[in-house]
């Protein structure tokens, strides 16, 4: 188990991260988890992560309050509401830019959501990049007979709710809602890896009933389910549950590549010094 630690990133935002952090590297297929607030601004305050380039991996954002603009190379462009999630393959190179909305930056307002990196496989790295955007509504539900235990499922599958997303490689990735008194137990492959973090209150984790407290992570241990409760007491405990097949493969990785060998990561940087990328277009007003 894991706490995480705060840190700038961007432009100068503050996130929560449990993952890379010192005594967890790695959580193979998954690289890295951020929790992005939750922060109040005022206006003029909001800064966010302008232009930059991603190669070999995928991108994961979901939203919980606020709203983020993107734009990418692509000629992708939506904006990212409460409830919302984008999964962007970056795969052969792409550049994007994740902004607070307008009405955020000019307002204020409140910012909480996540984003996660997961690795894609050798075969798949220099695959055509995608963008995949799904609506709050479009985000399967599903909650247990007593209503103590709700879920979002973003991928994968549980309470007989199936993602409505496309993976390159089988995934999990799931918001749960554990109110005092939920138990269930949730299926999961067993060539899976699987860790929960926990962003609200607590949980319950596992046969034994380990306790994961708001801002830890922790590692899931072999088998092909685990068992989800909410505290006795206090609030609903909020919480993701991620898992996915390891890909066990070498990773090379610098900044916003993650390749397989030090000269792809070299191959990557060369790219993108010379527009193999692309760069986002712009007309007059947007900028």
């Amino acid at each position: 188990m894991v706490s995480a630690h705060r840190q700038r990133e961007g432009g100068g935002f503050v996130v929560r991260r449990p993952l890379p952090t010192d005594g967890l590297e790695l959580a193979d297929p998954f690289l890295l988890l951020d929790e992005m607030g939750p922060v109040e601004y005022g206006p003029g305050e909001a800064i966010g992560a302008p232009d930059h380039p991603h190669r070999g991996f995928e991108t994961v954002t979901y939203m919980l309050e606020g709203e983020f603009e993107h734009e990418d190379s692509a000629g992708h462009r939506g904006v990212i509401r409460p409830g919302d999630v984008q999964w962007m393959t970056a795969g052969a190179g792409i550049v994007h830019s994740e902004m607070p909305s307008r009405r955020i930056r000019d307002e204020g307002g409140r910012i909480h959501g996540f984003q996660i990196w997961v690795n894609l496989p050798a075969r798949d790295k220099m695959t055509r990049p995608r963008y995949q955007e799904v609506p709050s509504d479009r985000i399967p539900q599903a909650q247990s007979d007593d209503g103590r235990a709700r879920v979002r499922v973003i991928a994968g599958e549980a309470l007989g709710a199936r993602a409505v997303i496309d993976t390159h490689t089988p995934i999990v990735y799931q918001d749960w809602t554990l109110a005092a008194g939920a138990d269930v137990t949730i299926p999961l492959a067993s060539d899976h890896q699987g860790l929960v973090y926990v962003f609200g209150g607590s949980a319950l984790v596992g046969d034994e009933a380990t306790e994961v407290r708001d801002g830890q992570l922790a590692l899931l241990g072999p088998g092909d389910a685990v068992r989800l409760r909410g505290a006795a007491t206090g609030e609903a405990g909020r919480m993701l549950l991620l898992a996915g097949v390891p890909l066990a493969e070498p990773i090379a990785r610098y900044g916003p590549f993650v390749m397989n060998t030090d000269e792809e990561i070299r191959q990557a940087f060369r790219d993108y010094q010379t527009g193999r990328m692309g760069e986002i277009t712009r007309t007059a007003e947007r900028v």
